[in-house]
């Protein structure tokens, strides 16, 4: 509750948090909104692969040209205005500069700016979930070691779960499930960028006139984003996914604690303790009263008859035992609220939640009947999606993380809904070297414990 105050003490002293951004899309751009705004931010540095974008979204969100086109990093420094370009390891090692935000979505990337973040001892906010979820633990762990935060990014609905994880076991509650709403339709794996305007009630004119993404804005319909959060999530709180991955059940926000409770116990988890995304409409289509669509929650268990009368008492809507009632948020503002991982991180030396170990993963799956020789193409394209497995199946089984399922070429071919094997494909040198190889190397540290123990015994 004190970060605003922290925040005006850093400008009374003329010492605003220096913060870089790297990626000025649709998330950085929010967060620019937002930034001048506050005081005690000085965005130093803006990198992105295209400067003169970077700079329009400045302007679009009301820096003027004096304050956005600072000629040099020591000129963003000493002036207080920003430095636009394309270099993100420069933005990574200027004087002065504290926190780094990953916006890119790209994980090899994400990965390779981590690594340069912790090098140059800047905290990290990783808005990147995509690299999170392909190897976050070991950046975790990389970053600790380098005396430096590496954090998710509030606003994001990972770290608004890990947060609202993190009020109720500090409370004495026991978590039974966490998550987040979103639109499904189990056909919704399989639709490409070519037909995913018509599910957003848009044409493709009007979204390309919108400067919108096909891909990015499938990705997060033919459940991809779901897996790659959920595994972000269980990973950063100890929460596991259930074995068949995430069921997506149709849920209104009053039956939050009725539908998520164990399936024994009339609800739809396959145990206690687990990630499960809902969806804001029944399987028929038709729309849910109070639906959770933007929003995050988490359901918890009463230890007591007392306190199973308190939730009584105060109003909880509860399971009908009267011992499971949930909390929810209903919206969550993306990079409107980025700047609290950042004051986080820079004044209190703690992230807005990090993975801890490696319990959940997001695989690629296919799409449709795909020959050997056919090009993947990654989140949200034509050819995979993500799945969400327990991490212990995922290595078991030698599954391909969707975060490294781009640019390279099955072998053999493959029929649809199948989870892909890192044998299905040829990975070969190049820019992904570095993310496969930081993947192995997680892999390795941060097996699960059922999976050494399996190896052992092999």
């Amino acid at each position: 509750m004190n970060l605003h105050r922290m925040l005006l003490a850093r400008a009374e002293a003329e010492r605003p948090v220096r913060v870089g951004l790297i990626g000025a899309g649709k998330f950085g751009t929010m967060f620019l909104a937002q930034a001048r705004r506050t005081p005690g931010l000085h965005v130093m540095a803006v990198a992105d692969l295209a400067p003169a974008r970077a700079d329009a979204a400045l302007a679009r969100v009301g820096w003027t040209e004096d304050e956005r086109r600072a000629p040099s990093f020591d000129a963003a420094l000493r002036s207080g205005g920003t430095h636009v370009g394309d270099d993100a390891f420069a933005l990574i090692a200027a004087e002065g500069l504290e926190v780094v935000i990953d916006a890119t979505g790209h994980p090899a990337a994400g990965i390779v700016h981590a690594r340069a973040c912790f090098a140059a001892g800047r905290h990290l906010v990783m808005v990147n979930v995509e690299a999170d979820a392909l190897c976050g633990p070991l950046l975790a762990a990389e970053a600790a070691e380098a005396g430096v935060v590496y954090s998710l990014a509030w606003g994001d609905q990972p770290a608004l779960i890990a947060e609202m994880v993190d009020w109720a076991r500090a409370c004495g509650l026991a978590v039974v499930a966490a998550g987040k709403g979103t639109r499904y339709q189990p056909g919704f794996h399989h639709v490409t960028p070519d037909d995913v305007w018509i599910h957003y009630g848009l044409t493709p004119e009007e979204a390309e006139a919108g400067g919108m993404n096909p891909q990015m804005f499938n990705s997060f319909l033919d459940g991809t984003k779901s897996a790659i959060e959920m595994a972000a999530v269980a990973n950063a709180t100890g929460l596991t996914a259930a074995p068949g991955g995430l069921r997506f059940p149709p849920c209104e926000t009053d039956e939050l604690a009725t539908v998520l409770r164990p399936r024994a116990e009339g609800g739809t988890l396959d145990h206690k303790g687990q990630v499960e995304v809902i969806a804001s409409e029944a399987r028929d289509g038709s729309a849910l009263a109070r639906d959770l669509r933007w929003g995050v929650y988490a359901v918890f268990e009463a230890p007591t008859d007392y306190v199973a009368t308190c939730f009584r008492e105060y109003g909880l809507r509860t399971d009908p035992s009267g011992r499971y009632a949930a909390m929810y948020k209903p919206y969550h503002l993306i990079g409107l609220e980025l700047g609290i991982s950042v004051a986080s991180a820079a004044l209190r030396g703690e992230p807005t939640g990090a993975p801890t170990g490696f319990r959940a993963d997001a695989v690629a799956c296919t799409k449709a009947h795909l020959q050997a020789g056919t090009r993947l193409d990654g989140e949200g394209g034509y050819t995979v999606y993500g799945r969400l497995m327990p991490a212990a199946a995922s290595l078991a089984g030698g599954h391909l993380p969707i975060g490294l399922a781009h640019g390279i070429e099955l072998t053999r071919s493959v029929e649809p809904d199948t989870p892909l094997t890192w044998d299905d494909v040829t990975v070969a040198d190049g820019d992904a070297a570095d993310a496969v190889s930081a993947r192995r190397a997680m892999e390795a540290a941060f097996a699960p414990e059922e999976q050494t123990a399996a190896q052992a015994v092999a």
